[in-house]
C-alpha cells in the first residue's frame, strides 16, 4: 500500500483526502478527509483576476493541510487546481503559493480532464449495482463551473460548461457587493437563461437524454440531499448514496430562492461557506434534472477528490 495525499482545489471549496492506496486493485482506504470553504473564485468571473484575500485563505488552508500530510506520513501527493485557478490572469502567483507551502506545484488542469476524475471517484464503487441502471451521467456542480460525463465502465462524452454556484450568484444575485435576499423575479429568470445556455452546450457534446441513471456530486448537490433528509446536522454517511427526487429538489429549490441569508443560515446541516450560493446551486440541479428528464438523483460523496486518490493508486 501507498500513502497518498489528494487536494482538490476549486472555485468554493478546498478539500483534502489521505488515503492508503492498492496500486494494483486501486483500492482506497480512507485515512482523513476534510474541507474548508476558501472562495478561490472571488471575483474572478468579473475581474479576471484572483483576489489576494481569496488567496490568503487558500494558502491557509494549505498550511492546514501540509501538517495533516506530514502527520500520515503521505508518500504522494497530488494537487489538483480546477475552475478559478483556469480562468485566472494571475494564475501564476496562485501556483507559487501552493509550492512554496506544499512542495508540489498544483495542476491546472482542463475540464475534461476534471470530469474524468469526477467520473472516476463517482462511479466505481457503484460496479456491480443492478439497481442502478447504465449508462451513468455524472454531474459535478462547482463553483466555477458544472463538469457532465457520461458513461457506463468507462468515460464516453464529457463536457464543462461555466456555470456553478459561485459564478452563477455573482453574476446574477449579487446587487451593491452583496446577496439579494430574496432575489428579485428577474434575476431568477436572468440565472435560469444561462443555465439553460449552459445545458444546451453541454448537449452537444454529452447526450442529456436517455440517461440510465443521473449521479450528482460535490457540496450543492449533499447539501440539498442534506435538507431532503431533514438532517439537523451534515452526516456523510447518511447523504452518501441517497436518492433525491424531482419534486424535494423542486420544492427546496423554491424555498432557497424565497428565502433570507438567515433563514438559511439557520438549516443545521447548511455550511456557513454555502449560506450566499445555495440557491443558485440548487437551480443549477434542477434544470439538469428537469432537462434530463431524471426523477432522482442518486447523490455521492465521493468525487473527484477520490478520481484523484485513484489517479495516484
Amino acid at each position: 500500500m501507498t500513502r497518498v495525499a489528494a487536494i482538490d482545489c476549486g472555485t468554493n471549496s478546498i478539500r483534502l483526502l489521505v488515503a492508503d492506496a492498492d496500486p494494483v486493485t486501486g483500492e482506497l482506504v480512507e485515512l482523513d478527509r476534510r474541507m474548508e470553504i476558501v472562495r478561490l473564485g472571488q471575483g474572478v468571473d468579473r475581474t479576471g483576476r484572483l483576489a489576494p484575500e481569496a488567496l490568503e485563505r487558500t494558502f491557509a488552508a494549505c498550511r492546514q493541510y501540509a501538517a495533516v500530510i506530514k502527520e500520515h506520513g503521505a508518500q504522494k501527493v497530488r494537487f489538483v487546481a480546477t475552475s478559478a485557478s483556469r480562468d485566472a490572469e494571475n494564475r501564476d502567483d496562485f501556483v507559487r503559493g501552493v509550492l512554496d507551502i506544499l512542495g508540489v506545484e498544483p495542476e491546472v488542469i482542463s475540464g475534461d480532464q476534471e470530469a474524468a476524475f469526477s467520473f472516476d471517484g463517482a462511479t466505481k464503487e457503484l460496479a456491480g449495482r443492478d439497481d442502478l441502471a447504465k449508462p451513468y451521467l455524472v454531474v459535478d456542480i462547482g463553483g466555477g463551473s458544472t463538469e457532465f460525463v457520461l458513461g457506463d465502465d468507462r468515460v464516453r462524452a464529457a463536457r464543462s460548461v461555466d456555470i456553478g454556484c459561485v459564478r452563477m450568484t455573482e453574476r446574477h444575485l449579487v446587487r451593491d457587493g452583496a446577496v439579494v435576499d430574496p432575489p428579485t423575479p428577474a434575476a431568477v429568470a436572468g440565472l435560469r437563461a444561462d443555465v439553460a445556455a449552459a445545458l444546451d452546450l453541454a448537449g452537444q457534446s454529452v447526450p442529456l437524454t436517455g440517461v440510465g441513471t443521473l449521479v450528482g456530486l460535490a457540496g450543492t448537490v449533499t447539501t440539498v440531499a442534506a435538507i431532503a433528509l431533514g438532517l439537523h446536522e451534515y452526516d456523510s454517511a447518511a447523504i452518501h448514496h441517497s436518492r433525491v427526487s424531482l419534486e424535494q429538489v423542486r420544492e427546496i429549490t423554491g424555498r432557497l430562492l424565497a428565502s433570507t441569508h438567515a433563514e438559511r443560515a439557520a438549516i443545521g446541516s447548511m455550511h456557513p461557506g454555502r449560506v450566499d450560493v445555495i440557491a443558485s446551486g440548487a437551480l443549477i440541479l434542477l434544470a439538469v434534472m428537469e432537462r434530463t428528464g431524471a426523477h432522482e438523483v442518486v447523490v455521492s460523496e465521493h468525487d473527484i477528490l477520490d478520481g484523484i486518490g485513484w489517479s495516484i493508486a
